[in-house]
């Protein structure tokens, strides 16, 4: 005798198997795309972004480098103080600010307390920023190794044959705090140059799909409900007229 069974067989059995694995699959990338993106949000964030893009565009230096910096110098604490007395976004010392605004001034009655402020922070930090890569050949390591141990502890080290070849560009950073804020911005920088990237190609995207929108509704949405409207009004129009006609008959 014969047995015949229930169901689908394997067959069937194989493609839900095959469904639920790929479900599966497509729940862990969203999971980990979710994480990855909060861990970007957290670490490197992306904000005052007016301000860094302002000061960019007027001083020539790349928004990455400001986002990087103000990264690794105070995470984008505002309020943020250093050992030495530094402060802000990007923590400048008094003796900096002094010195940069004898050069340039961002706001007449400004004061090193106004360092606080994420405008004139970004505004002093992203011009010492400059000063540094004009002052280095625009070499970024350099000029980050200045902006962390001092101008005058780089171009000692540029005299020295065995950090630099050239003289103007260090080959390599004796002091190993310096030489691993370095690795840090570098880092940052490229992090964000990622960033950048996705959230242009983001607003691209949104702003094609705006238009994209608005051209269905006009091709689309826009006649059908005129065309609606339009039967709506004739017979709202016809009923009234022959109600109009009613009423006068009855008189």
């Amino acid at each position: 005798m014969s047995i015949r069974k229930n169901g689908c067989g394997c067959g069937c059995g194989c493609f839900h198997g095959i469904l639920s694995l790929i479900l599966s699959l497509v729940i862990i990338a969203a999971v980990i795309l979710t994480v990855r993106e909060a861990f970007y949000q957290y670490t490197y964030p992306v904000k005052y972004s007016s301000y860094v893009e302002d000061a960019s565009a007027e001083l020539g230096v790349p928004e990455t480098l400001i986002y990087a910096t103000i990264q690794v110098e105070s995470h984008f604490d505002p309020e943020a103080r250093s050992e030495v007395g530094a402060r802000g976004l990007m923590q400048i010392t008094e003796e900096t600010f002094d010195w940069l605004r004898t050069k340039e001034t961002f706001g007449a009655d400004l004061t090193f307390e106004d360092l606080d402020k994420p405008d004139v922070a970004i505004n002093y930090g992203t011009y010492f920023l400059q000063i540094l890569l004009q002052e280095f050949d625009g070499d970024v390591p350099t000029a980050m190794a200045a902006y962390h141990a001092g101008r005058g502890s780089v171009h000692s080290w540029l005299e020295q044959a065995k950090y630099s070849s050239n003289g103007r560009t260090l080959d390599e950073i004796p002091k190993d705090d310096t030489a691993f804020y370095v690795q840090k911005i570098e880092r940052a920088m490229g992090v964000y140059e990622k960033r950048l990237k996705e959230q242009a190609e983001e607003n691209e995207n949104v702003h094609r799909l705006r238009v994209n929108f608005a051209k269905f509704v006009d091709a689309y949405v826009v006649p059908l409900l005129d065309n609606l409207f339009d039967k709506i009004g004739e017979r709202f129009g016809n009923k009234l007229q022959a109600l109009t006609f009613l009423v006068g008959a009855g008189r």
